[in-house]
């Protein structure tokens, strides 16, 4: 395979492959960050919620089955070669969550929207993966080395297993394994969520996703000569890659990132085209739209602070335990019940 294709290929082919799929769960499934926040902070409807317990706990259940079997490195992932900053994750996590209440949607669910047709979700993209990069290397990336430092090797491996398997004598894969079942057993017990066959099934392709993302990168990483990153999907510094890759596109190369970002595009369109949902929508009211615009810009921030979004940190950390992952997942749920109780109590006012 190697022979045939240039690694950065091989790497973005892995991640089109995984977010197709990821594109046809939310248009499929109804697979949404907010979307399952908003269903239980105001219908009390766990079912999307607990739809996201399915994924997290099959995604930790195959990464660590897999990594048992030697197809991945858990300590060459991205999350756990990187020292745990927990305040970086807190204040990142929040104001992420708060974005997305504004913006109405993550990075992920506003590619999903945009293959539907929403040109809204055109501008979210946009503006979101443009903040992400001016807080890697731009001007905000001195305020953001100054407040929470530059990202440090870790020193010990910042995963619950780890820690756990330090304290009990237990293996990393028994504690790994039997934490993501725990997930998919609560997840599962609801008579509504067992009768929901179809967010079950969504919910446990999205977790298998999130680890195939794992064991391609690390497969190309192993065999390969150009040192590539062990990586899975995430979506807000890789809206920003995209972005870059389509303008210096004759001097760069393609990546998992940029592979990953398109095969949502392309998996939502299908999957609204299979709906019969497609269909161009477009924001008529300017209030609206520079609310939306403003979200959109403080997700791209808090992700970056945070090493994540709620698809990076809330799946893709989640998946090899991280640290980082329950921290940045609990305040992207508050800053995002923050959001949500402003706009509701802002058109009380009004009325």
């Amino acid at each position: 395979m190697l022979d045939l294709l240039p690694e950065t290929s091989l790497v973005a082919f892995v991640g089109m492959f995984g977010g197709i799929v990821l594109g046809l769960a939310a248009r499929l499934g109804r697979f949404c960050t907010l979307g399952a926040l908003e269903d239980i902070y105001y219908g009390s409807n766990a079912v999307r919620l607990r739809m996201w317990g399915i994924a997290i706990g099959m995604a930790i259940l195959s990464t660590y089955g897999l990594s048992a079997l030697g197809y991945i490195d858990l300590s060459a992932t991205l999350y756990l070669s990187v020292a745990w900053n927990p305040w970086a994750n807190i204040f990142g996590g929040l104001l992420f969550g708060y974005g997305m209440a504004l913006a109405g949607n993550c990075g992920y669910g506003a590619l999903a929207r945009l293959g539907g047709g929403d040109i809204r979700a055109f501008m979210i993209v946009m503006v979101m993966g443009l903040s992400a990069y001016i807080t890697i290397s731009g001007p905000l990336a001195y305020l953001r080395i100054w407040t929470f430092g530059a990202g440090m090797p870790a020193l010990n491996t910042p995963s619950i297993p780890a820690t756990l398997s330090g304290v009990s004598g237990l293996s990393v894969t028994v504690i790994g394994a039997t934490i993501g079942l725990i997930f998919i057993i609560i997840s599962l017990s609801s008579a509504p969520m067992l009768r929901s066959k179809s967010s079950v099934l969504w919910g446990a392709v999205v977790g298998l996703v999130i680890t195939s993302g794992w064991v391609g990168t690390q497969w190309v990483a192993s065999n390969g000569f150009e040192g590539l990153p062990v990586v899975s999907h995430s979506f807000s510094a890789p809206i920003g890659e995209s972005l870059l890759y389509l303008m210096t596109a004759s001097g760069n190369s393609v990546s998992f990132a940029t592979g990953s970002v398109l095969g949502v595009l392309i998996g939502s369109l299908l999957g609204s085209l299979v709906k019969g949902h497609f269909r161009w929508e477009a924001c008529d009211d300017p209030r609206e739209l520079g609310r939306q615009i403003f979200g959109a810009a403080a997700m791209g921030v808090g992700s970056v602070l945070a090493l994540g979004c709620s698809i990076g940190q809330g799946l893709s950390a989640f998946s090899v335990l991280a640290y980082s992952a329950p921290v940045t997942l609990i305040c992207i749920m508050l800053g995002t019940a923050i959001g949500l109780r402003q706009l509701i109590q802002g058109f009380r006012n009004i009325g």
